[in-house]
């Protein structure tokens, strides 16, 4: 090879050769090792400096077209695809830029004047303080002192209890001992990272998807395989195809309003990815996030329900829609993982805070979650309504969205030829704030779709904010496409 770089096979794994050196070609690519549109070696050279048959080669090549990071020309070579270096690319999460920082869930902190369509964390104004504050001095005058020291490492019983009883109300059963409380989706996804993940070891993760998510599995090494989210859930050929090959350790998926798309998993995707597991030693992880904020009359179910199997663990946070500071959330945990899950939150943190627990154990029992919820989801149809409505009557007919039917946020994609990336720098000089959709991918490459969400936007700016930001649209659009792969008209696999 040209460049200095060491590719080494282990000739007595489990895992194909072919397999092996497309991992390695892949974190290469991705690394930034070799440039985009460069040829990547010939089949000869590669399997002359590997020692390996040509046709390991050809199949590492072909799973690298698959994965779109490489194309092939016929009788030249196959090729890096150009995308996740080029001139559209932005800053990776953390980052600031222009006063604008954004963290590893695609939230944004911003200066005030600014229209935020970035951060679906919702108005601070609706969080039920004056609820809370009594509950926190109930607790307290019943409790008095016991209330700040240490609880089990599964968390305090009777919040658990109140927790089963809730679940009940999904057609969820589930037992006191295999409830986890955990401080935040975000823990319970780095805690069942620590417990099932080893270095090396593969996850499937929905493309795009939730940064936080990501992060997690890659601080254990595992290798993180994409499989591309459709309008009603996961690609499921893809994730047939895939299965038998990677033999993933967990599937990571948000079947409810998806983070970021907003798009939700029919009943028939529901149903055929836990019968596609069978026979894999894998557990799906469902993040829960906001199910309940569905505003038509379709139900939004959590997959949990259908779990027979013991092979999903479910994640369920009461931050968003509550209190996103509170940290406080649970896991539904299968059988055969409560050793294991408990050792990893034992490392974590030891236990989340008592009094948090102790005050939510008596918002669920008062029946104030249930009214709270229904209140959140009063106001925000009230603001999807407005935000659906200004985006039909503003926007450019040439950027494509689907109507998710709840949430808080909608994913909308550019014309072949614009990048987010470039649309975000335009919107950020306006002083709106919109996220773009390479966020939300493994190689944190560009591309034209972007996320808005109306959260955090006061419903007297929805409509403002959505012309400003059309405006931005229709000026971009106004230019020239930039099609930075082709030549000649040819136009690779990307």
């Amino acid at each position: 090879m040209k460049k200095s770089v060491t590719i080494q096979l282990i000739r007595e794994s489990d895992t194909p050769l072919y397999i092996q050196l497309f991992w390695h070609l892949k974190r290469l690519i991705e690394e930034g090792v070799f440039d985009g549109n460069e040829r990547l070696p010939s089949i000869r050279k590669m399997a002359g400096d590997l020692e390996v048959n040509n046709i390991t080669v050809v199949n590492a090549y072909k799973l690298l077209e698959k994965e779109g990071l490489a194309y092939s020309r016929i009788g030249s070579g196959t090729y890096v695809c150009s995308g996740g270096h080029d001139r559209h690319d932005l800053e990776r999460p953390g980052a600031v830029r222009n006063g604008v920082q954004i963290d590893g869930g695609g939230e944004t902190h911003v200066k005030p004047g600014v229209i935020n369509f970035a951060s679906s964390t919702p108005d601070p104004e609706l969080f039920p303080v004056e609820h809370f504050k009594m509950l926190i001095n109930r607790v307290l005058d019943r409790d008095r002192g016991n209330a700040f020291g240490y609880h089990e490492i599964q968390g305090y019983q009777p919040l658990r209890q109140a927790v089963c009883e809730y679940l009940r109300s999904y057609s969820i059963e589930a037992c006191v001992d295999n409830i986890q409380v955990i401080s935040g989706a975000q823990q319970g996804i780095d805690v069942v990272s620590k417990a099932l993940i080893d270095f090396g070891d593969c996850v499937f993760v929905e493309s795009p998807t939730y940064r936080g998510a990501i992060e997690a599995f890659r601080s254990r090494g595992a290798r993180i395989v994409d499989i591309p989210m459709e309008e009603d859930g996961i690609d499921l050929e893809e994730l047939e195809r895939k299965l038998p090959v990677y033999r993933p350790r967990l599937i990571y998926i948000i079947p409810n309003f998806q983070n970021p798309t907003g798009w939700s998993y029919s009943e028939y995707k529901k149903k055929k990815v836990l019968e596609l597991i069978k026979g894999y030693n894998t557990y799906v992880v469902e993040d829960d996030f906001l199910s309940e904020l569905g505003y038509t009359r379709r139900k939004f179910a959590p997959l949990k329900v259908m779990d027979r199997e013991e092979r999903v663990i479910y994640i369920k946070s009461f931050s968003k829609i509550f209190m996103p500071g509170l940290r406080l959330g649970f896991m539904v945990i299968p059988e055969g993982l409560w050793n294991r899950i408990l050792s990893a939150k034992h490392v974590s943190d030891i236990s989340t805070s008592g009094l948090l627990q102790r005050t939510f154990e008596l918002y669920l029992r008062d029946n104030l979650w249930v009214r709270h919820v229904s209140y959140m989801k009063e106001i925000y149809s009230g603001r999807y309504e407005m935000f659906i409505k200004a985006v039909e009557k503003h926007f450019p007919r040439a950027v494509y969205y689907k109507d998710p039917e709840g949430g808080l946020h909608l994913w909308f994609k550019l014309p072949e030829g614009y990048f987010a990336g470039e649309f975000y720098n335009r919107c950020l000089k306006r002083n709106i704030l919109i996220t773009p959709g390479s966020l939300f991918h493994t190689s944190n490459t560009d591309d034209s779709h972007f996320r808005m969400s109306f959260a955090a936007v006061a419903p007297e700016r929805i409509e403002q904010g959505v012309i400003a930001v059309a405006g931005v649209l229709k000026e971009y659009l106004a230019e020239e496409p930039f099609f930075p792969y082709r030549t000649d008209g040819y136009s690779p696999f990307v």
